[in-house]
């Protein structure tokens, strides 16, 4: 009876923290790759090698995660786009996604994975955006495709842009939120950059029938500035929330119907991020390895599976063929089998 209690408390602790803090929600992903329900922690730093992995994509090291299932051979994602939320732990998405607790929340960027897309598909235009803050509040890099070269992406730009027919302003009810105050100004801003990618990616469904997958990362700080100037109590924060979420919604609705169901969409809900592990230098006349136990060796590298069996084979051939070779020889008859013993004779048999 009391270990069926403690069980219980266990679980009911394990799902709290799963629900109160840091989270990565899967909003759309497609049939063939499968997310496995269940509260699997996962660390932030491991977040770039799941995009890598959901895009079929390998990985340096192996990503020891359950919630992530063996995908199809045969195909792969049209598209990835992963949305960072900084300012709130979780968001009130419907109960039927996947949602898994995020351990270490450590800043990462998904680079790898955009150089590993314009590497395999150097010959396409794949569409790589990523949208982070900056000094100018917003920045755009990495774009390979000319239908987001007027997309506003400093806060001047989207100033101009939400004074525009369309905006978020006229068409989002803000109630507590105020157009004249620049925090608010920032997060309704970042809300008006997803609007405009949906209305871009519905006007250009060309983008998801070229052959190069596309990948879009987006690092969303309004709702943090929000937080920091009213609280987590205040009724501005409690309509960016509600704000926030339906975008989030439409835009995964958005991007999945112009990729045909073929696109996985992410959020990643941070409320701070820790600083990031520094390397400590380490003095050349210090020879023990003082972060193992056993003084182990260092892990194998990426590319010795590869070479491993390179060099294997290439050896098991040249040693048959060495066999096979000094057999014939052993076993041939001069007088019948070499041209030099053949034209020696019928030489002797003319004289």
């Amino acid at each position: 009876m009391n270990r069926i209690i403690t069980s219980t408390v266990f679980a009911f602790v394990s799902l709290l923290s799963g629900v109160l803090g840091d989270s990565l929600t899967v909003l759309r992903s497609p049939s063939y790759v499968t997310f496995q329900d269940g509260q699997w922690p996962i660390s932030g730093e491991k977040v770039p090698d799941l995009v890598s992995l959901t895009m079929g994509f390998s990985v340096r090291e192996d990503l020891d995660w359950p919630g992530l299932a063996a995908g199809s051979l045969f195909q792969r994602p049209r598209a990835n786009a992963l949305i960072v939320v900084r300012g709130v732990d979780t968001l009130d998405f419907p109960k039927n996604i996947s949602s898994y607790p995020l351990e270490n929340p450590v800043p990462f960027t998904l680079d790898n994975v955009a150089n590993t897309v314009h590497t395999l598909f150097a010959d396409s235009t794949p569409v790589v955006l990523q949208l982070a803050p900056s000094e100018e509040r917003l920045y755009m890099m990495g774009m390979a495709n000319t239908v987001f070269e007027d997309l506003p992406v400093t806060l001047q730009q989207i100033r101009g842009r939400l004074s525009q027919d369309g905006s978020v302003l006229t068409s989002l009810p803000l109630i507590s939120l105020s157009r004249n105050n620049e925090a608010d100004l920032l997060f309704l801003s970042e809300v008006q950059v997803l609007y405009d990618i949906s209305a871009l990616l519905q006007k250009h469904k060309h983008l998801a029938k070229d052959p190069a997958p596309d990948l879009y990362s987006l690092e969303l700080a309004g709702l943090e500035e929000i937080v920091r100037r009213y609280g987590t109590d205040s009724p501005q924060f409690a309509d960016a929330i509600r704000i926030l979420t339906s975008a989030l919604q439409k835009f995964a609705d958005d991007v999945s119907n112009v990729y045909s169901n073929n696109a996985v969409v992410e959020v990643v809900t941070v409320k701070t991020f820790e600083a990031p592990l520094t390397r400590k230098s380490r003095s050349i006349l210090q020879i023990s390895n003082q972060g193992s136990l056993y003084n182990l060796a260092y892990k194998y590298d990426y590319d010795y599976a590869v070479v491993f069996n390179i060099v294997l084979w290439l050896m098991i051939v040249l040693a048959l063929a060495v066999i096979v070779i000094s057999y014939n020889l052993w076993n041939m008859d001069p007088g019948y089998d070499s041209i030099i013993y053949r034209m020696t004779n019928q030489k002797i048999r003319l004289d």
